[in-house]
C-alpha cells in the first residue's frame, strides 16, 4: 500500500468548515475524505504531499481562513498530518429499515453515504432489494428481526403492508430503543395506536413512535419524503454528539 497522510482537524476557532475530529487522507494521486472549505483543503493537501515528497512524518499547522486563502470566514483550523495512520473509525447509529419500496430506497441513497449511520435493510424478498452497499436483511417476518437490532437502535418502517407495519411496531415497542418512525397517514396512526393499546402499550410508550414522517411541507414525493427525514435524523444525531462533549 502506498504511503499516505491523514489530515485531521484538531481545533478550531470563529467560523469554519467543519468542526474538530474531521479527517481525510491524501495520496500522491487521490484523496479519501474531506475537511471541506475549499482554499483550504487545497492547502492542506498540498502540505499533505509535500510531505510525502519529503519523507516527513507529521505536521501540525494553524490556518487563518482570510485573505491569505482567499477566504472571508473570519475563523482559524488547526490541522494535524501524520504519516500513514488510518483515519478514526466514526461513532455510528444503528439505523434499522424496514421497506425496500419507494420510500425506503429514497431514504437509503440519503442517508447510506453519511458516516454518521450503520444501516440494516430489512425486507420480505431478496429481489425487492436494489444493487447496494448497503447491510441488506432478508427476513419472511420482518417483526422477527427486530430482536436483533441493538437497543439503542433507529427504526423507520416503510414496508408494504399495514399488517407488516403493526407487526413491527408491537415488536419495537416491547423492547429498547432510540426513535422509531412510521410512514402513514393520520387516520392509519390513530388506528395503529387504538390496537397497539389493545395489545397491551402504555400510550407514553406508544406516542414515542412518530407517525407521520417526513417534514409535510415538503411533500410526499418519495424523494421529499427521504429528505425531511433525513434532516430530522441528522439533527438528532448531531444533539446527540454536541451532548456527548458538553
Amino acid at each position: 500500500m502506498s504511503d499516505f497522510i491523514r489530515i485531521t482537524v484538531t481545533k478550531t476557532a470563529g467560523s469554519v468548515p467543519r468542526g474538530p475530529g474531521t479527517q481525510m487522507c491524501v495520496w500522491a494521486d487521490r484523496t479519501s475524505g474531506t475537511i471541506g472549505g475549499g482554499a483550504l483543503e487545497w492547502q492542506a493537501m498540498a502540505d499533505a504531499r509535500a510531505m510525502l515528497d519529503k519523507g516527513h512524518t507529521q505536521k501540525t499547522r494553524t490556518i487563518p481562513l482570510g485573505p491569505s486563502l482567499g477566504q472571508c470566514c473570519g475563523g482559524s483550523v488547526t490541522l494535524e498530518l501524520a504519516r500513514n495512520l488510518p483515519m478514526a473509525e466514526p461513532v455510528r447509529r444503528p439505523l434499522w429499515i424496514y421497506g425496500a419500496g419507494h420510500v425506503g430506497r429514497a431514504i437509503v441513497n440519503i442517508m447510506s453515504p453519511l458516516p454518521d449511520f450503520a444501516i440494516t435493510w430489512v425486507d420480505t424478498h431478496a429481489d425487492r432489494f436494489p444493487q447496494t452497499d448497503v447491510q441488506a436483511l432478508v427476513a419472511a417476518d420482518p417483526a422477527e428481526a427486530v430482536k436483533h437490532a441493538p437497543g439503542d437502535a433507529a427504526h423507520l418502517i416503510l414496508t408494504y403492508s399495514h399488517e407488516i407495519d403493526l407487526a413491527l411496531c408491537h415488536a419495537i415497542l416491547r423492547r429498547d430503543f432510540h426513535t422509531t418512525g412510521l410512514i402513514g397517514s393520520a387516520t392509519k396512526w390513530a388506528r395503529f395506536k387504538a390496537r397497539l393499546a389493545a395489545l397491551g402499550h402504555d400510550p407514553a410508550q406508544i406516542t414515542r413512535i412518530a407517525c407521520p414522517i417526513g417534514d409535510p411541507a415538503l411533500g410526499k414525493h418519495p424523494a421529499a419524503i427521504a429528505l425531511g427525514v433525513a434532516t430530522a435524523m441528522m439533527a438528532d444525531q448531531n444533539n446527540r454528539a454536541r451532548n456527548r462533549t458538553a
